[in-house]
């Protein structure tokens, strides 16, 4: 090779180098400056989930932080946030999932001592605008029918939409995405009832 061409090669060989290093540098920089700002909101965020399912009369600790790792009956990761007072557990809140007509649906659910629900919330879903995003509190009032059912209130077998032999409504012109709701919280009452002991201890 030509002595000026090698030169040549090495010195943008070079530079590409020094470039890539120096943007490593400030992306490496710009994740540590932002790292705590991130931290913060998903704490935030998160206080502010737990705050609409378990309501601030039903405990004297931080939830967000009194928190426990476990696994559903399919082996999936559940992070349960416990509410205390005086030392006694409340009431607990944890994420639940279900099918919706596009897709994934997310959810917040607040369950008391008795097994009792306090309160669902949606956090994130797909489902389509004016139709099944009825499901969001923002949008109406029909998630908030579920605040004081249990598993035997109404019985198990009541536990769907109307259309399919239950008690809850579904949307007009809109079933899917109500009965995969209908079924992620009766899901997560099922796991409330199979951990109790767990869930309620006082550690």
């Amino acid at each position: 090779m030509n002595p000026l061409m090698k030169q040549g090669t090495l010195t943008h060989a070079a530079i590409l180098g020094v470039f890539c290093l120096g943007f490593g540098i400030f992306l490496g920089l710009t994740e540590l400056a932002t790292r705590d700002a991130i931290a913060a909101r998903a704490m935030e965020d998160r206080q502010n989930s737990l705050g609409q399912v378990i309501p601030a009369s039903l405990h004297d600790n931080n939830p967000v932080i009194d928190n426990l790792a476990m696994r559903d009956a399919e082996g999936n990761d559940i992070t349960v946030y416990r509410a205390r007072k005086a030392g006694q557990v409340t009431g607990v809140a944890y994420e639940i999932h279900g099918s919706g007509y596009a897709g994934h649906m997310k959810f917040m659910l607040g369950v008391d001592a008795e097994g009792r629900v306090l309160g669902v919330r949606a956090l994130s879903h797909k489902e389509t605008p004016g139709l099944g995003d009825k499901i969001e509190i923002k949008k109406g009032d029909w998630i908030l029918q579920f605040a004081g059912l249990s598993l035997g209130n109404p019985p198990a077998e009541k536990w769907k939409v109307k259309k399919d032999g239950g008690q809850f409504d579904q949307f007009t012109g809109a079933t899917i995405t109500p009965r995969g709701t209908v079924t992620a919280i009766r899901h997560g009452l099922e796991f409330f009832d199979a951990h109790r002991a767990q869930l309620l201890e006082m550690n």
